[in-house]
Formats: C-alpha cells, structure tokens, sequence
C-alpha cells in the first residue's frame, strides 16, 4: 500500500484531500522497526507523533518498584506520542515494537502547523486523547486496586477486545474468541507487572474454568467472550471509586487543551 493511502486511512486524517495527503507524504518519514526495539521513552525527545504503518507497540509506563505496566498494545492505524505532545509534564511513556513494524512519524512543529489549518483534525485528537487517558485510568485502577487474577483477566479482555476474532463453530460465530497477537507467558507478566511463574499458574486456573484455551506456551490464546469478561466484572474492586478516577482523566484531558495550538482550534 503507498503511504498516501495508507495516511488517508488513519481516522486523523480522513477529511484531508489528495493534493493535503500528498503534503503529509513528503514530512512523516518512514522506518522499518525490528522486534523489541525501543521507540520512545521518557529520556527521549518527545517532539514526534508516530503512525503505525504495519506491526504492533506496545505502551507501557515503569512502577516505582520498576515493574513494567502496559497502557494499551496498538496495531497498524494507530497513532502514539500524541499525550506527550500536548500534556505538558506527562513524559513517562515507553513504546516498544512486538513485532516487526513499519512507522511514520512528523515533528511536531509540523503537526501544529496542519492542525492550524484543519481544525477538524484538532477535535479528531483531543477524542483520540480522551480515549487514551480513560484507558490509562483503567490501568492505574487494576494497579491499585486490582489482584493478580483481576489484572491477567483484565489484560486478555483488552487483548480480545483489540485483536479477537470470533471462531466458527457449524458455520455461525462460537463464544470462542482467538486473540490474533502471539505472546509468551513472560510477556503477558511484563504487560501486567507480574512474573512468569504466576502468570502460567493463573492461566492453568482459566483453563480449568473453561475460560481460556491453548496449546503451548506460545500460541493465539482462544477465550471465551462471555466467561471471562464476567469473570472480569465480577473481580472489579468497588465502582465507588471509578467516578474519581474518571474526573482523574477530565482534570487530565484539560491540562492537554491547554495547548495554546489545541486550543485554538477546539474553539475556533
């Protein structure tokens, strides 16, 4: 696929026009990105907002005890740095690539300049944004308040919900769902914080439930659609303090409109 039409397909930019898309072409440079490979990090510029062309990246913030915690795994179509680029003093994200990927990316001088000229781009953003923090507060509420079975139930429901596709059983769609991302046992206990050992122990406890299926130990997990996300409603703390968090992610996604550019544009 060429980049103008592969720009033309991220939900940022559906109303641009040819001759607009062709103007994106010439500043968001393309790189190809092996597995593993670090793309951005707090001891990092953030003056960038990256496009994922083709591959997955997982974001994920460091503990103060030094666990990784994954805030969302993003496949081809989506966009990161967007909250580093506009949430002044919120630069503790790390995105890694887990699988090979092909990435764009434009400065941000550059960004602020076409979204002054297409506002509409502007509100496309701030939704995106919003939608990231609310994921984010979801995460800090499994950290705090969540168990270990709490957070893996929590992770394969994300994981379904992002990647899943519905197996057919006598031609109709089953309740089985498999997960389209391979990962090892030790990489669903990096995502959560976690170690290995309890994660295979937990993921033993799910397939005796008949909530989860799988091969070996590196496969696409199948899961089934309604066991475990009940299971996942079921082991959710209190909603007393969801409210609380919520507001957490306005108070957020209002320092971010303080953006003079967002700004600008939000209320042009």
């Amino acid at each position: 696929m060429d980049k103008v039409k592969y720009l033309s397909r991220i939900n940022l930019f559906h109303d641009l026009d040819i001759k607009e898309l062709q103007q994106m072409e010439s500043i968001t440079p393309i790189t190809v990105t092996k597995k593993g490979t670090l793309i951005t990090s707090p001891s990092r510029s953030q003056e960038r907002l990256y496009l994922i062309k083709k591959g997955k990246v997982r974001m994920y913030t460091i503990s103060n005890s030094g666990k990784e915690l994954t805030i969302d795994v993003l496949n081809s179509g989506n966009i990161f740095g967007e909250i580093s680029l506009f949430s002044p003093g919120f630069h503790h994200m790390y995105a890694i690539a887990i699988e090979d990927s092909v990435i764009c990316s434009i400065e941000k001088n550059q960004f602020e300049q076409i979204i002054m000229e297409k506002p509409d781009i502007a509100l496309k953003l701030i939704t995106i944004l919003s939608s990231r923090l609310k994921e984010m507060e979801k995460m800090m509420e499994q950290i705090a308040y969540g168990s270990v079975r709490s957070k893996l139930l929590f992770l394969l429901n994300r994981l379904s919900d992002k990647f899943g596709e519905p197996l057919k059983e006598n031609g109709d769609e089953s309740e089985w769902i498999q997960i389209g991302v391979m990962v090892t046992h030790q990489e669903l206990a990096s995502m959560m914080g976690s170690i290995r050992e309890t994660v295979t122990e937990l993921l033993n406890d799910l397939i005796s439930e008949v909530m989860v299926n799988r091969t070996s130990t590196r496969v696409f997990f199948t899961i089934h659609r309604t066991r475990l996300k009940k299971a996942s409603e079921d082991s959710i703390y209190s909603r007393e303090i969801q409210p609380l968090l919520y507001n957490l992610s306005l108070i957020r996604l209002n320092n971010a409109l303080d953006n003079p550019i967002l700004k600008f544009a939000y209320y042009r």
